[in-house]
C-alpha cells in the first residue's frame, strides 16, 4: 500500500532553501499555500527557519520519528548518505526531486544503485528520482508534495505519468476548465515505485472515479498491461501515448515487421486491457471531465435538446460519425412535449425548444427523455440569451443531473464573464459543460466507447488438442543448431502441419528432373517455387511459377529459375495449384515482454500498398479474432459483394487462433508470414509462408 505516500501526515524537505527561486523553497511554499494538514520539517544546516517554519540541521534532529514523506532536493552524490539518515529515522517514503542519476549514465546509475540498497535495507519506498512528486487534494490531507504550480480543486480525476511536463499540461488543462482533480503522481526515473503500482493503488481508491495516464515508453509492458487490465474493469482508464509520428522504425525483412508501427505494441496493450486511448490531450481532458461526474450510459442512443439549430447539427454529425444513434422520440414523449413546448418548437430529435425556451421547457424535455427507453444519454445545447432566465434553466439541468439516471453532457454557449452565475450553478451541480458542440459531443462519445468496452464479450483462447508441439520445436532446434535464422520451405510447412494449419499438397526436391517427377505424381496444375535461405520475397525475385499444367512445364520453370538464381544450395518446392479464393495475409512478430503481435489483413503482392491490416497481442481470443476480421476496410470483400459468396469466416477465426498458439509455443520465432493465404467459401489454405528466428 502507498497510503503513507499519498496521504502523508508529516513531510520533511532535505535541501529546503531560503532562495525564492529554488525547488527546495517551492516545495515548502506549495505545502503551506495548499494548506497541508500535517507537520512540515525543513532541513537546512545553515538556516534557523525557512518560510517561517523552524529548520533542522539534519533529518536526525527532527523531533518526530517515522516521517511519512521526505523530499530530497540535494546533489546526487549526497543522496546515499541522506538515505542512511532517513533509514535510522524510520522514514517511510522519499521523493527525489533532483536529477543526476541513471538518466545521465554509468556514474549516475552507480549512485542510484547505492541509495536503493540503503532504501531496501530500511524498507523505504522511493518515488523518482528526477521527478515532480505527488499531490492529493483531499481536504483531510491537502498534500502538495510537488514543485509545480497548479493548485487543484478537489475532484475525482487522478493523473499518473512518467513525464512531469505533459502531466502538468494535462493537470493545468483541468484547472483551466474549473475541473477538480484528486491525486497526481509523476515518478520520473521510477527506480522503485512504478506506474503499474500507482495505477493499482488508484484503482482501489474509492474517490478516484477516472484515471488518466500518459506514456512515453513502457519499461515493464507485461506488468503495465496486467495493472491497467485490472483497473479498467473497475473504472475508466484514459491514456495518451507519445511519439506517434516519430519515424525511423527498424526495417524488417517480412511484411509483418514492415507493417507494424513503432508505437503499435503500446496501442495494442491499451486495446487489450480496455483502456480508452486519445491522440489529443484536449479530448482526453474533456472526456475525463465527463467521466468524473456522469454515470456510464447503457447504450449509444442520444437524445438532443437545443435552443439553437446549428450547434445541434454539428453535434449530431460528430455523434453519428462516432457510431452513436439519434433515434426518434417515442410517441408518448412526442405527445407529451407537444403539449408543453411552444407551438413553433421542433418536437423531433433533436428537440428545439427555441431561443425563448424556458426552464420549464428544458425540464419537460429532460424528464421525458430520462423516462423514454429510446435514449441512453442526453446532449444539451444551451445558449444563454439575455431575454431568458438562464440561471433557472441551469438549476433544472442540475436537478435532473443529480438523479444520475443517464449521463448528461452540456454544450454551454455563453460569455462566461457575464453569465457567471449560470456557469457557477452548472459547475457546482457537477454538469460537464463545454464551449464547442463538437468538443461536447466527443466527450459523450468517450462515455459510450467505455460502455462498448464493458459490453465486449471476453471470448476464449481456444485449446487445440490436435497439435504436435514437440515435432515443431524439434524443427526449430535443428535450424538453430545449423546456425540459421531463416527456415527453408520444407521446415516451414512441417511446422504448419504440426499445428493443424491447412496447406496444399507439397514436396521439396533438389533439381529440375525431380520437379517434373513430383509434378506428375501430384497431377493437375502445380506451383513451383525456388527455395533457398537468401530468397525472401519470391515473387520479386522471379522464384515463383504458378498454374503449370504438367511435369514438363514444371521442369522448364525450374530450369529457368536455376539459370537465373544460381544452383548452389537451391531446392524447389512443388505445390498443388489452388485456383480462386480471396487472398489474405497473416503474420506474427515477436514483441519483447509481451509475446507476439498477430497480424491479419488483405494479402497478396499489394499488401504494402493497401496496408489494410490489423494487429493484436497473443493470446488472441475468439472475440478478438472476430474483431480483427471485421475491422478491415475491405472486410466486405470477405463477406461477399456483388453476388459473390463470402469466405469461411469460422476457418479464418480458427487460423488466427492457431497462429497465436503456434508463436506462443515457439517463442524463438521472430517473424512469420502466411502470405498469401487463400480463403474459400469452404475452408482455406496457406499457399506461401516464411519463418525467421
Amino acid at each position: 500500500m502507498l497510503d503513507s505516500l499519498f496521504k502523508p501526515r508529516s513531510v520533511a524537505v532535505i535541501g529546503a532553501s531560503t532562495k525564492e527561486l529554488s525547488i527546495g523553497n517551492r516545495v515548502l511554499k506549495n505545502l503551506i499555500d495548499f494548506g497541508f494538514k500535517g507537520s512540515i520539517y525543513p532541513i537546512n544546516p545553515k538556516a534557523d527557519e525557512v518560510r517561517g517554519i523552524k529548520a533542522y540541521k539534519s533529518i536526525l534532529d527532527v523531533p518526530e520519528d517515522g516521517i511519512d514523506v521526505v523530499h530530497m532536493v540535494i546533489p546526487a552524490r549526497f543522496v546515499p548518505q541522506a538515505f542512511e539518515d532517513c533509514g535510522k529515522k524510520g522514514v517511510k517514503n522519499v521523493i527525489i526531486n533532483s536529477g543526476g542519476f541513471s538518466e545521465i549514465g554509468p556514474e549516475g546509475e552507480a549512485i542510484e544503485k547505492a541509495f536503493m540498497e540503503v532504501a531496501r535495507k530500511y524498507g523505504i519506498r522511493v518515488l523518482g528520482p528526477n521527478c515532480q512528486g505527488i499531490i492529493n487534494s483531499d481536504p483531510e490531507y491537502r498534500a502538495y508534495c510537488n514543485f509545480t504550480f497548479t493548485m487543484p480543486e478537489p475532484g475525482f480525476i487522478s493523473i499518473v505519468a512518467l513525464s512531469g511536463g505533459v502531466a502538468e499540461v494535462i493537470h493545468q488543462g483541468f484547472s483551466a476548465m474549473g475541473v477538480g482533480t484528486r491525486i497526481y503522481a509523476s515518478n520520473g526515473n521510477a527506480c522503485d515505485i512504478t506506474i503499474p503500482e500507482i495505477i493499482r493503488y488508484l484503482g482501489d481508491d474509492e474517490q478516484t472515479r477516472v484515471l488518466v495516464t500518459y506514456v512515453e515508453g513502457l519499461r515493464d509492458p507485461e506488468g503495465f498491461m496486467q495493472a491497467v487490465t485490472e483497473v479498467a474493469a473497475k473504472k475508466p482508464v484514459l491514456a495518451m501515448k507519445a511519439g506517434r509520428t516519430r519515424e525511423g522504425a527498424k526495417a524488417a525483412a517480412s511484411h509483418t515487421g514492415g507493417l507494424a508501427k513503432e508505437d503499435l505494441a503500446t496501442d495494442l496493450i491499451f486495446k487489450k486491457a480496455g483502456v480508452l486511448t486519445f491522440t489529443d490531450e484536449g479530448q482526453l481532458i474533456r472526456a475525463a471531465a465527463a467521466f468524473a461526474t456522469q454515470p456510464i450510459p447503457k447504450g449509444n442512443r442520444v437524445g438532443i435538446i437545443t435552443n439553437t439549430g446549428g450547434p445541434a447539427v454539428i453535434a449530431t454529425d460528430v455523434l453519428v460519425a462516432a457510431g452513436l444513434e439519434i433515434p426518434p422520440l417515442s410517441e408518448k414523449t412526442e405527445a407529451f412535449l407537444k403539449e408543453r413546448l411552444y407551438p413553433e418548437a421542433s418536437v423531433h430529435n433533436p428537440v428545439d425548444v427555441l431561443a425563448t425556451g424556458t426552464a420549464e421547457h428544458y425540464r419537460a424535455c429532460m424528464d421525458a427523455m430520462m423516462e423514454d427507453d429510446n435514449f441512453d444519454c442526453l446532449f444539451i445545447n444551451f445558449v444563454t440569451p439575455f431575454f431568458v432566465d438562464t440561471d433557472s434553466i441551469a438549476r433544472e439541468i442540475v436537478e435532473v443531473n443529480r438523479q444520475r439516471k443517464k449521463p448528461i453532457i452540456c454544450n454551454l454557449m455563453t460569455d462566461t464573464r457575464q453569465w457567471t452565475e449560470t456557469v457557477r450553478i452548472l459547475k457546482e451541480g457537477e454538469v460537464p459543460f463545454f464551449a464547442l458542440p463538437s468538443d461536447a459531443a466527443r466527450a459523450l462519445t468517450a462515455l459510450v466507447r467505455y460502455r462498448n468496452i464493458l459490453n465486449r464479450a471476453p471470448g476464449e483462447v481456444k485449446d487445440f488438442t490436435d497439435i504436435d508441439r514437440k515435432a515443431a520445436a524439434t524443427i526449430v532446434a535443428g535450424v538453430r543448431g545449423a546456425g540459421r535464422k531463416t527456415l527453408l520451405a520444407g521446415e516451414v510447412y512441417r511446422i504448419l502441419e504440426a499445428y493443424g494449419i491447412p496447406v496444399p499438397a507439397w514436396k521439396v526436391v533438389g533439381d529440375a528432373a525431380m520437379v517434373e517427377q513430383a509434378a506428375n505424381e501430384m497431377g493437375g496444375p502445380v506451383v513451383v517455387k525456388a527455395d533457398a535461405e537468401h530468397i525472401v520475397h519470391k515473387s520479386d525475385m522471379g522464384a515463383v511459377a504458378v498454374n503449370l499444367p504438367d511435369g514438363a512445364a514444371a521442369r522448364k520453370a525450374a530450369e529457368e529459375m536455376t539459370a537465373k538464381l544460381g544452383g548452389e544450395g537451391l531446392k524447389f518446392l512443388v505445390q498443388q495449384y489452388l485456383p480462386g479464393g480471396k487472398e489474405v495475409i497473416l503474420g506474427a512478430k515477436a514483441e519483447p515482454g509481451l509475446g507476439h503481435l498477430i497480424m491479419f489483413g488483405i494479402g497478396g503482392i499489394y499488401v504494402e500498398v493497401l496496408k489494410d491490416v490489423v494487429f493484436n497481442l497473443t493470446p488472441v481470443t475468439s472475440t478478438e479474432a472476430e474483431e480483427m476480421i471485421d475491422s478491415l476496410k475491405l472486410s466486405p470483400l470477405l463477406k461477399g459483394v456483388r453476388g459473390e459468396k463470402g469466405v469461411d469466416r469460422a476457418a479464418l477465426v480458427e487460423l488466427i487462433q492457431r497462429l497465436s498458439r503456434l508463436v506462443s509455443d515457439l517463442t524463438d520465432i521472430a517473424e512469420m508470414d502466411l502470405n498469401p493465404t487463400l480463403a474459400f467459401e469452404d475452408g482455406l489454405s496457406v499457399v506461401d509462408a516464411r519463418i525467421s528466428l
